[in-house]
């Protein structure tokens, strides 16, 4: 729950940027004609769009299993967070591409350039603003990790898709202020729409990079490996367990985990003592690791579990025909 709450804070602080972003260049792309000022603001809206629906898929994600989905709503954040990256490839890159050739086309010399430049200094301002509560949030959630390992490691999609909007924002106004110059300057108004064009590119290739990473999360990525550990830990030490083989985990949202365990029992438990004994588990498990929210444990030897994992990595191998030689896999 507060990493909700302070994904929400990065979340909230965006949108309210964003917003007042896309109203001020709207404006000044209504007075100074400017190609790239519009295909900033069509930027800053989407983001602003973007942003509210990261925020519904925050709270779609937090409620609790129902009939139909009795594993949760977790990955409803997940499905929003890909529908941000294609709304950013669709709407902001594809608008700023087409603004751009319009431009290049079509030129028209800029009018007003002195209201583009209190535009952009503004804009800079609030983006700045905004990016640095996202990249403090997020510096603070990667520890020593690296910022790309971080990304590709971390299970909450919100707080790297809001800083790598904002960081998009950040270099198109960086862009949209080279163009605008340029076109100033030289009098060569297609200038403006190179500009537009170079936003779109930035945009492309950011919605392109979170739409890796997003369906990665969508399709359902494993835990750490230090939380499967502790998992581990915890099933072996207790005294009914032999051993404890291995464990599958997957997220359904950022603190959502469901873990299938593989367990070999004492020999000569009965059923109902190996019951007591998952009981036990589960227990233990979900009060140290509240993420764990579904636990299972299939009693299984340890030369089956082998089994299991030689054909996964045979199937990963680029050998699959060992794996439907024997289609019995396990957990």
């Amino acid at each position: 729950m507060a990493a909700h709450c302070t994904s929400k804070k990065a979340i909230y602080a965006a949108l309210v940027g964003n917003l007042l972003i896309a109203l001020t260049k709207f404006v000044a792309a209504a007075v100074t004609g400017s190609s790239a000022m519009l295909s900033e603001g069509v930027h800053s809206l989407v983001d602003t769009g973007n942003e509210l629906l990261l925020l519904y898929g925050l709270h779609r994600s937090t409620r609790p299993p129902d009939r139909e989905h009795p594993l949760g709503h977790g990955r409803e954040l997940y499905f929003w967070s890909f529908i941000v990256a294609l709304l950013v490839f669709a709407l902001g890159a594809g608008v700023s591409f087409y603004e751009g050739v319009s431009h290049i086309l079509r030129p028209e010399p800029i009018s007003r350039v002195l209201v583009s430049y209190i535009v952009l200094g503004l804009s800079l301002l609030f983006e700045g603003s905004s990016w640095l509560v996202a990249f403090r949030e997020f510096s603070r959630r990667k520890g020593r990790l690296g910022y790309i390992e971080a990304v590709r490691q971390s299970k909450d999609p919100t707080i790297f898709t809001v800083l790598f909007e904002d960081s998009a924002a950040l270099l198109g106004l960086l862009i949209a202020f080279i163009g605008i110059l340029a076109a100033d300057r030289t009098g060569i108004p297609e200038l403006d729409g190179v500009a537009s064009i170079g936003i779109g590119l930035i945009l492309a290739i950011t919605a392109a990079f979170l739409a890796r990473e997003t369906k990665g999360l969508l399709i359902g990525e494993q835990a750490s490996p230090k939380l499967e550990a502790a998992i581990l830990t915890i099933a072996a030490a207790d005294p009914a367990v032999q051993r404890a083989n291995g464990v599958v985990t997957v997220h359904l949202g950022p603190d959502q985990v469901v873990a299938a365990l593989s367990a070999e029992f004492e020999d000569g438990m009965t059923a109902p003592q190996i019951e007591a004994c998952v009981e036990r588990i589960e227990a233990r498990i979900k009060s140290q690791h509240s993420e764990i929210t579904t636990l299972f444990v299939k009693p299984q030897t340890a030369q089956t579990w082998r089994g299991r994992q030689r054909r996964l990595e045979a199937a990963a191998d680029g050998h699959p025909e060992l794996d439907r030689a024997n289609p019995n896999t396990g957990v």
